[in-house]
Formats: C-alpha cells, sequence, structure tokens
C-alpha cells in the first residue's frame, strides 16, 4: 500500500492559471498591503508585509508546480526569523497556505505529497521548538493543516472516481457502435452466405465454373460471420447477434407525433440518404433519440420537440431543439453521461456534436458526420 501510494502519478491535464487565480491574487496583494497599514502589533512590518505580497504569486503555479509552491512559503516562513532577531513574519494574509496545502493533495503525485508533508512537519516542529510556539497553537495548526489535506484528498477521489464513470460510459457507447455495425454486417454477410447457398440449388442449370464461385461465396461469408461473432462476443457479454438490420434515419418517423405525456416532435428529413452508411444512419438515429429523451425529461414546460436532419455530398446534419426552459439541469458546464456518449459516438465515426441553451428559450444538440462515416 506504501509503495503504491508512493508511486501514485499526478491527476491528468492538471487546469492552468485561470482568471480565478489571478483575482485570487488581486484581492490577497491589497489585503496583505492593508494588514501591514492597519494591524499595530505587527513585528517587523515591512519584511512581512514583502515576504507576505511575495508568497502570494505562488498560487499561480500551485497546480503545475505543487511540490515547489508548497516548500517556498514554508521554508520561507520558518527560516526569515533568522533575519529578523527571532520573530516570525507572520500576518493573518498568510491563512492562503491552506490553499498551497490543499493543492499539493489534489494535484500532486504521491512522493510528492510525502515529501511535502514532511517539509510541513519540520516547519510546525521547529515553530514549535525555537520560536516560542504555545502548544495550543500547534495543535490548532495541525489540525488545520490536517482538514486541508483531507479536503485536498477528498476532492482527488471524488474527480477520480468522476473519469471512472466517464470512461464507463465512453466504454458502454463504443460497445453499441460495435454492436451496431455488427449487427448491421451479419445482416448483410446472412443474405450473402442465402444468396449463396440459393446458387448452389439451381447450380445444375448454370456452368460449373459458377457453382465453384458460388461455393467460395458460402464458404468466405460463413468464415467471416464466425470470425466477427468471436471478436465482439466479449463486447456483448454473451448477447446473442442480431440478424435484423439496425436503426435508420427514415426509423425517425417513429418518433414524431405527441406522447401521452410530454412535448409533441416534429420531424425533417432533407436531401439524398439512399447511400448512407448504416453506421451513420444508426448514431443520427442514436442521437435524435437520446436528445429527444432528455428534451423530454430535463426540458420544463417544452412544448414542441424539432428534429431536423439534412444531408449534402459530403455530411449529414442533425439538429434536435425543444422550446423549454433551461435550468441548472440542464447546465453545459456538467454535461450528463447521455450527452457524453453521444459526444463519443459521433466522434468514433469521424463528426462532432455539441449541446447548449438557445438565445431566448430551448436547448438545441447539433451533430455532424461524415457521409463516410469515418474521419478524414
Amino acid at each position: 500500500m506504501l509503495r503504491s501510494f508512493w508511486n501514485e502519478p499526478r491527476p491528468s491535464d492538471p487546469p492552468l492559471r485561470v482568471w480565478r487565480d489571478w483575482a485570487l491574487v488581486g484581492v490577497l496583494v491589497p489585503l496583505a498591503l492593508l494588514e501591514g497599514v492597519v494591524r499595530p502589533d505587527l513585528p517587523w512590518r515591512a519584511v512581512s508585509v514583502t515576504v507576505t505580497v511575495g508568497l502570494v504569486f505562488t498560487l499561480l503555479w500551485r497546480r503545475t508546480r505543487p511540490l515547489l509552491m508548497l516548500a517556498i512559503p514554508f521554508l520561507t516562513t520558518t527560516l526569515a526569523p533568522l533575519v529578523t532577531d527571532g520573530h516570525r513574519a507572520e500576518t493573518y494574509t498568510m491563512a492562503f497556505l491552506l490553499i498551497i496545502v490543499y493543492s499539493l493533495n489534489r494535484w500532486g503525485s504521491g512522493r510528492e505529497i510525502v515529501i511535502g508533508f514532511a517539509i510541513m512537519l519540520v516547519s510546525v516542529g521547529i515553530s514549535a521548538s525555537f520560536y516560542d510556539l504555545a502548544p495550543a497553537d500547534a495543535i490548532a495548526a495541525f489540525g488545520v493543516m490536517f482538514s486541508a489535506i483531507a479536503l485536498g484528498a477528498a476532492f482527488r477521489f471524488r474527480a477520480r472516481a468522476r473519469m471512472r464513470e466517464l470512461d464507463q460510459v465512453k466504454l458502454l457507447e463504443r460497445e453499441h457502435l460495435a454492436r451496431d455495425l455488427h449487427d448491421i454486417v451479419a445482416h448483410h454477410v446472412s443474405a450473402m452466405a442465402i444468396r449463396a447457398q440459393a446458387g448452389l440449388a439451381t447450380a445444375p442449370s448454370r456452368p460449373e465454373a459458377a457453382v465453384e464461385a458460388l461455393r467460395v461465396i458460402e464458404a468466405e461469408a460463413s468464415r467471416t460471420l464466425a470470425e466477427m461473432r468471436a471478436m465482439v462476443r466479449v463486447l456483448r457479454r454473451h448477447e446473442p447477434a442480431e440478424l435484423a438490420p439496425g436503426r435508420r434515419i427514415a426509423d425517425l418517423e417513429q418518433l414524431a407525433g405527441r406522447a401521452r405525456v410530454g412535448p409533441s416532435v416534429e420531424v425533417e428529413i432533407s436531401g439524398d440518404l439512399d447511400d448512407l452508411p448504416p453506421a451513420v444512419g444508426a448514431a443520427i438515429y442514436r442521437i435524435a433519440q437520446e436528445s429527444v429523451t432528455n428534451a423530454r425529461r430535463h426540458a420544463r414546460h417544452a412544448t414542441r420537440i424539432e428534429i431536423r436532419v439534412a444531408a449534402d455530398d459530403t455530411s449529414v446534419r442533425l439538429r434536435v431543439s425543444d422550446d423549454g426552459e433551461t435550468g441548472s439541469a440542464r447546465s453545459i458546464s456538467s454535461p450528463g453521461y447521455g450527452l457524453i456518449g453521444m459526444i463519443e459516438r459521433a466522434g468514433l465515426l469521424g463528426g462532432t456534436c455539441e449541446a447548449g441553451p438557445n438565445p431566448d428559450r430551448g436547448w438545441t444538440v447539433t451533430a455532424v458526420l461524415p457521409r463516410t462515416g469515418a474521419a478524414t
């Protein structure tokens, strides 16, 4: 367990500096200066304020270099009394160091957390031993420090659990796409095998070369079916294959009409869809179906859902919109698993899928897929 914690990597893709970081620095620097002016009991006023203002900027690198940004302030505050006649350069504004402690446990690797914890222990120990830190203050310091550590670990665990859930959703969507592709191909290959068998049945009235060709077709079709079923058996979790063709864009008409409860659905299809690959048609149907389900579930006071499909020479465009109220449950900043699955399905076929609120009211999902059903 200790070795596993020591080898724990950093969380992937930590966010870089954002406007909130600059805003935090912009608030803390004036606070440190104001404290230096109005606080009468502040020892070594100029040094304390200068050290505090300088350490505030460590917040800007707390995610990308968490260990270094923790070592700098703790070592600085520990060694500062050497030049201030034993007085610590401490201000109330330095409470922001708790953010550094949190960031180390949220964004640091396992060994960085261990080293940072050792630095904090040494710093508090030196303060307690040489700078007349009262036992009650030392206990309070440890308590606050452990609270920041626990908070960082909790958010780290929560983020990791969220990533596992997202990976599971993407894996399930890949499985669904594999099922659709398998069912479509299995249907056509089964038809090929049936045609070959029918040709063999009528072989007496045909040339011998045709008979041999039909035998080859039958053997190849049977072999392809066996290999494909073996390949996707794990993905299917031992579910039987469906030899019927998958959903197509034409099946969107089944979504039209007014349900017993909820808004009505209007479907409009335009463009040449005759030679559209089955995988693209199935993806358009699944995305539209998921969008309609989400609209009926989350669009408050919606009366109409519009599905528009348009095809041109290079792509197929889907637009699903409703006229409901957009609330916090439909926030795009934290997309639901259905939207993540739609984005994943579109991306696997070389397309895009986006969702967001309309300018006035309602919600729109837009998907664009290439006609070839693959990334160019």
